[in-house]
């Protein structure tokens, strides 16, 4: 069974994943460490229950997203896995972070693995599978665990509402098509962690999300 612990870090409230399972490997999803202090909230949790990080994962590549792709690599000797259609995305962060406010960001690594569209990918004793969901940004992957009736939603679909659509590579017809034929096809009771806010489920925004 996976146990998902949940940090809120940086300006944009970003939510950081770690994900680990009875034995100790996790991995961390879409890391958003920014200041010091939010670095050390991180190790001192993997620390303190005694994981191994085998895995860090991007759901896209936004700059809220990766600001700590870096000090993971750093400090645990991991590199990125994301689908390619991001790495523009992820190379475009350094441009664009000063003028955002971010003068100290750490250039994340490139990956040396990169995601599919469709498959898995396992940790431990287990498995996640890979749904692409392109139109908040043009290769977004969520992380669908169909044991444990979850999904890594990153910013495709939150609490009543839905990812943004007008930065670059964005498409609002495209989002709400993948939420429709691939998120809304999984059973009612899955939990949604999003890339920001609180979790929610896939029963509850098939029948309240005001996008549908």
């Amino acid at each position: 069974m996976i146990t998902i612990k949940t940090f809120t870090f940086n300006a944009y409230s970003e939510n950081t994943y770690i994900l680990f399972d009875e034995t100790k490997d996790c991995v961390i999803i879409d890391a958003g460490m920014y200041e010091g202090s939010e670095q050390n909230e991180l190790t001192t949790y993997i620390k303190e229950n005694g994981l191994k990080p085998v895995l860090l994962l991007n759901t896209h590549c936004h700059l809220d997203h990766v600001f700590g792709n870096k000090f993971v690599f750093d400090t645990y000797g991991l590199k990125p896995q994301f689908n390619i259609g991001e790495l523009p995305i992820l190379q475009a962060v350094p441009s664009y972070a000063p003028q955002m406010g971010f003068g100290r960001y750490e250039l994340s690594p490139e990956p040396e693995v990169f995601l599919p569209e469709t498959g898995t990918i396992s940790f431990g004793n287990s498995t996640l599978e890979l749904i692409f969901a392109p139109g908040h940004s043009p290769a977004h992957l969520c992380f669908y665990s169909k044991q444990d009736r979850f999904l890594i939603g990153g910013d495709v679909l939150f609490y009543g509402s839905i990812g943004r659509t007008d930065l670059p590579g964005g498409n609002h017809q495209q989002l709400i098509q993948n939420i429709s034929d691939k998120l809304f096809v999984l059973p009612d009771e899955t939990k949604v962690y999003p890339g920001h806010g609180p979790a929610t489920t896939i029963g509850f925004e098939k029948e309240h999300n005001p996008f549908f």
